[in-house]
């Protein structure tokens, strides 16, 4: 029987994280492992990762802020992280390709909301490739439209969970 667990992240995690990383994006787009470690040093409980019968599979992560936009300063400054911030940003979901399609995403999007709302927050926000649209809509997400972030040189939609 297959057994998942979820646990927050800690600074020990910081290289196997940016090993996830680098599978799930493109190089422009790929946090390094020196980012996320500085990230896990300010807001490790904004890390979830899942584990698929003891091995590590996927994560999300994000900082929280009273900023109701994503910018693209946020994925470079973890200083900007306010942990009493209204609204839950996500970095980053991912899912090792060998374990897509499978129901790992949509278990860390749904650990990530229930702890946000937990945490009193308005919502969350995220940015997304087109093709990306539908999937974040199955878990309430709103499209907003083009963002302003431009982030690894592409198109992203920013998307809005509001509780």
């Amino acid at each position: 029987m297959t057994e998942y667990k979820i646990r927050q992240g800690n600074i020990e995690d910081a290289e196997a994280l940016a090993a996830v990383e680098a599978e799930c994006f493109p190089k422009a787009e790929a946090a390094t492992a020196e980012e996320i470690r500085e990230r896990l040093s300010v807001y490790p409980n904004h890390f979830l990762l899942l584990y698929r019968d003891g091995k590590l599979v996927g994560f999300i992560d994000g900082m929280t802020t009273e900023e109701k936009d994503l910018r693209d300063e946020m994925y470079e400054k973890a200083s900007l992280h306010n942990e009493k911030g209204a609204w839950q940003m996500i970095f980053g979901l991912n899912t090792i390709p060998a374990f897509r399609r499978q129901g790992c995403a949509g278990r860390l999007i749904e650990a990530f909301k229930k702890q946000a709302r937990e945490e009193g927050k308005k919502g969350i926000v995220l940015t997304c490739k087109d093709k990306l649209v539908h999937y974040y809509a199955e878990f309430g997400f709103v499209n907003e439209g083009v963002s302003g972030s431009t982030h690894g040189h592409v198109v992203w939609y920013q998307m809005r969970l509001t509780f």
